[in-house]
């Protein structure tokens, strides 16, 4: 028996199925180690030791495998062709030699780029050792980000209250976005006319011709600067006399893009599918670990990971077979195309990301697929059908047209752009971020000399615009051109500016939210060099060299932690009011943007003597006045939209509170307050009188940013609960709410969570009813109780009679008394009378009372829970996945640990009374 070890579990399932039962194929579910989520787990005083720990899970896969190996002939690590790929065999090899299971018992490593037959029977035959230089370069990018985590991260939380945590892709990725909403604040629009003549042709047709030029001079786009010349130029062409004075076509060729590397595959997924870079990987994940399609298991798509855009032969070889079958033998191209990548540091040797077979048309799988899989499949196939079909051919026209006023010649241009044959144009076309105007109209036929007929002359005014913000698939394309980072870790790096609020999506565009750039600006001002573009492009270089056996990854680490220890070191003795400073300077643009009146915008409003400035506290940055504590004035650092007119909270305002305006039914005041586990409205103010009413709150729903919310957004959160319908069998009301879990429907006792697509203040009737029915019928989470059979009510009273169905079979209840039927009693044949009668005689015999929710829980034991929770919620910190560069735990006193040799990197035994620090942020 060999033992095959991969990543996951559905990898494992369809390789299984082409081995055969001479092989075991077990899933490693990813990484089974990594550092501990505590200071020390790399030691540069030890030459960058690393101590490993093995995970929970890691724990028990590692147990599996080792079972598995014990007797084996064999074992053969197979995991994904990348760099992490080699990284977890490396884990897996270690893990097994600290367990002493292997002996004698040899390893290979073997690679596919593809999960089907002929490529598993390929590797099989191809075996290899791990390739050091490769885990290397992994333990080199796994020290780093270890390192600026956990060292940049805890400066951010004492210096800067609020940041959650910095990273050294991560970082650089948010002042790109910051950078270009710089730009776009400090962006002085320009004023400019175009001038655009409609002619009519000697035969009848219309097209449309440009201002270029006058007296003979060239006039561009920005040369009209003003209404009045723009009314110059228009009244001599409503004048002219307009002649062809030359036309000149061109052909032209426009040839295919090459097939999807990582980078591409996202990019073009979010553009024409509407999906987030991590949504595209998981994906495509699925569709290279295999579908079921008629009976077997198939992998659909080469290995997702990849910068390469070369093809093997036999797929080249296919796909012009299917162009050939598919669309006509003119769309083959004379010989095959071939295509060369062009970033720095990209693995030449993995394929482009193509379908495993081109036979399989998208209308022939769509229906194994689940729609979103689909629509990828079909993107991923036309995309690399479309690179080796013809090139469009098309012809350039260009036609200079001579208005001539007296003595005066005016010059226009009509351009045109027709296609003479589609090529790959017939099956796809990139698409772009931000669309340029083209003149690819068709103009109607004309000579030189012809003469022309004004319909209409039309100068319009316009300005320049700001650069656009980042899309997700703009922001990857600029990382990968600045080679920062990896493309297999962006749609990782994206996520975690999403999840630490450092991003939000506004109309599918990155904005930077305030925490975000104070971050950026005190990275920018303190740890310039550790943000700056070529830095860490270069930094890229040199795990690239690693990788290929060109330098010691330990000497690449010497390097940079010379520099920034002393770095991190400086900012010790740094005082709040330098940080202030800095950041009141660099951000000053956003924070306190120029007044439409001139007038000092960081002039203090209430008090007027003040000077207005960034100030730290409990909560994060706000604005106060220099004259505190006898000018209280505060406000959120986005001055546009506090208080409808900019001014923030005024008078006895507080840091972290924003007035969104008052209740129009009480004239409370409505406000978003920062809050220990994040935003919430609340409705008026908590009074200090003992006994007082507390004011009425609400916590946002998941997904819904602070900055979103208005008054009556808030209005009508603060009215929850509200009723949604009526229950169609007990005609009770059903509620929407939100609640300690997030939103929720409500009829009686009965909860049903809404979902992630459900609005709170939206979620219609049938949605709700349907919730609620499911999860009496059992859906949900735990079974729902049954509702039980009302028979009739008591005597004298409204409450109702039920026959329910037990645990211990059938009872009948008055909602406070339970009485169980007799034994061979028919539920369904229980009368009123009989109801009452067993009911009247549990209550004389002292028993069936039901008890209240949470009675049994002792005061004591339910006080120590809570503060155990609060105290773990107090110590949870993040570390994030991304290249393991996020935020992590607060570094401790570090601890003495046993030192082992500088050339070797251990395993650390886990101590059983300790655990590692939470690795999901509960907080800030």
């Amino acid at each position: 028996m060999k033992v095959v070890v991969v990543e996951s579990p559905a990898k494992a399932k369809t390789i299984n199925k082409y081995l055969g039962s001479d092989y075991e194929v077990l899933a490693s579910f990813g990484h089974i180690r990594d550092l501990p989520a505590k200071d020390g787990s790399v030691d540069p005083e030890q030459d960058f030791h690393m101590l490993w720990e093995l995970e929970d899970r890691g724990a028990k896969r590692v147990a599996e495998i080792a079972k598995a190996v014990k007797g084996a002939d064999k074992l053969i690590l197979a995991t994904d062709p990348d760099r992490e790929g080699e990284a977890i065999s490396w884990h897996v090899l270690e893990a097994l030699q600290a367990k002493k299971v292997l002996k004698d018992i040899p390893v290979e490593r073997v690679t596919f780029n593809a999960i089907t037959k002929d490529a598993v029977a390929t590797a099989m035959a191809q075996p290899r050792a791990i390739d050091q230089a490769l885990v290397d370069a992994y333990l080199a990018r796994r020290a780093l980000d270890y390192l600026v985590g956990f060292n940049l991260s805890p400066v951010l939380w004492r210096k800067l209250p609020g940041a959650r945590s910095a990273g050294r892709v991560q970082s650089v990725a948010l002042r790109l976005v910051c950078d270009r909403e710089r730009e776009i604040e400090t962006f002085k629009p320009r004023e400019y006319w175009s001038i655009v003549a409609t002619l009519k042709t000697e035969s009848g047709a219309v097209f449309e011709a440009r201002l270029v030029g006058a007296d003979g001079k060239r006039i561009q786009r920005l040369d009209v600067g003003n209404a009045e010349e723009a009314e110059a130029f228009r009244r001599d062409l409503e004048l002219a006399t307009f002649t062809v004075a030359s036309v000149e076509a061109k052909p032209a060729k426009r040839h295919p893009q090459p097939p999807f590397t990582t980078s591409t595959l996202q990019q073009e997924a979010s553009r024409k599918l509407g999906l987030a870079p991590a949504q595209t990987m998981r994906v495509a994940q699925r569709l290279y670990e295999g579908v079921e399609i008629g009976g077997e298991t198939v992998g659909l798509i080469t290995y997702m990971r990849t910068d390469g855009v070369d093809m093997a032969p036999e797929a080249v070889a296919q796909a012009r077979e299917v162009i050939g079958a598919e669309y006509g033998d003119a769309y083959v191209p004379g010989a095959p195309r071939k295509y060369s990548v062009k970033a720095k540091n990209a693995q030449e040797a993995h394929e482009a990301v193509r379908p495993t077979d081109l036979a399989r048309l998208p209308k022939d799988v769509a229906r194994y697929l689940e729609p979103e899989q689909a629509k990828l499949y079909e993107l991923i196939w036309t995309r690399t059908v479309a690179s080796q079909m013809e090139s469009a051919e098309l012809e350039r026209t260009t036609v200079e047209i001579s208005a001539q006023v007296g003595p005066r010649r005016i010059d226009l241009r009509a351009t045109g752009q027709v296609v003479k044959f589609d090529g790959f144009l017939t099956l796809y076309q990139e698409g772009k971020d931000d669309e340029e105007d083209e003149e690819s109209r068709r103009l109607p036929p004309m000579k030189a000399g012809d003469g022309l007929t004004r319909e209409r002359i039309a100068a319009t005014q316009h300005f320049t615009e700001p650069p656009p913000r980042y899309s997700e698939a703009s922001l990857v394309k600029r990382m990968e051109e600045l080679g920062i980072g990896r493309p297999s870790t962006y749609a990782a790096v994206l996520q975690v500016l999403r999840d630490r609020e450092y991003v939000k999506i506004d109309k599918k565009r990155l904005v930077p939210e305030d925490k975000g750039r104070i971050v950026t600006g005190f990275l920018e001002s303190f740890f310039r060099r550790y943000v700056e573009y070529d830095f860490t492009a270069d930094l890229e270089s040199q795990l690239d060299r690693v990788s290929n056996a060109e330098i010691d990854w330990r000497a690449v680490l010497r390097d940079f932690w010379r520099d920034f220890s002393a770095a991190i070191a400086g900012t010790k003795e740094l005082r709040t009011t330098e940080v202030l400073e800095a950041l009141n300077g660099l951000l000053a643009e956003h924070i306190f943007p120029a007044k439409a009146d001139g007038s000092n915008p960081r002039a203090c409003p209430t008090c007027a003597s003040g000077q207005l400035s960034l100030k730290l506290g409990k909560f994060g940055a706000f604005v106060g006045c220099s004259n505190y504590p006898e000018c209280k004035y505060t406000r959120q650092l986005n001055a546009t939209g506090l208080d409808g007119d900019g001014e923030g909270s005024g008078e006895g305002g507080q840091p972290g509170v924003r007035v969104l305006g008052d209740d129009p039914e009480t004239g409370l005041p409505v406000t978003l307050r920062d809050g220990r586990f994040g935003p919430f409205l609340q409705l008026g103010e908590a009074s200090t009188e003992k006994g007082a009413e507390k004011p009425k709150r609400s916590s946002l729903p998941k997904g819904l940013a602070p900055s979103a919310v208005d008054l009556e957004k808030a209005l009508k959160l603060l009215s929850l609960p509200r009723e949604v319908a009526r229950h169609p069998e007990t005609g009770e009301p059903i509620l929407a709410n939100i609640g300690r879990y997030g939103p929720y429907v409500q009829h009686g006792k009965t909860y049903a969570n809404l979902g992630k697509d459900d609005d709170v203040l939206e979620v219609g009737a049938n949605r709700a009813i349907d919730l609620i029915v499911q999860k009496e019928q059992g859906g949900g989470r735990r079974p729902a109780q049954d509702p039980g059979r009302v028979i009739g009510t008591a005597p004298g009273s409204d409450t109702p009679i039920t026959v329910k169905a037990g645990r211990y079979g059938a009872y009948v209840t008055d909602g406070e008394i339970n009485a169980t039927l007799p034994k061979g009693a028919d539920a369904e044949a229980v009368t009123l009378d009989e109801a009452l009668r067993l009911i009247a005689a549990r209550r004389e015999a002292g028993g069936g009372t039901k008890k209240k929710a949470g009675a049994r829980k002792a005061p004591a034991k339910a006080a120590a829970k809570t503060k155990t929770a609060k105290a773990k919620t107090a110590k949870a910190e993040a570390a994030d996945g991304a290249e393991g560069e996020a935020a992590t735990p607060k570094p401790t006193a570090r601890k003495a640990a046993a030192k082992a040799p500088a050339t070797k990197t251990t395993t650390a035994k886990k101590a059983p009374a300790k655990k590692p620090a939470a690795k999901s942020a509960a907080g800030e």
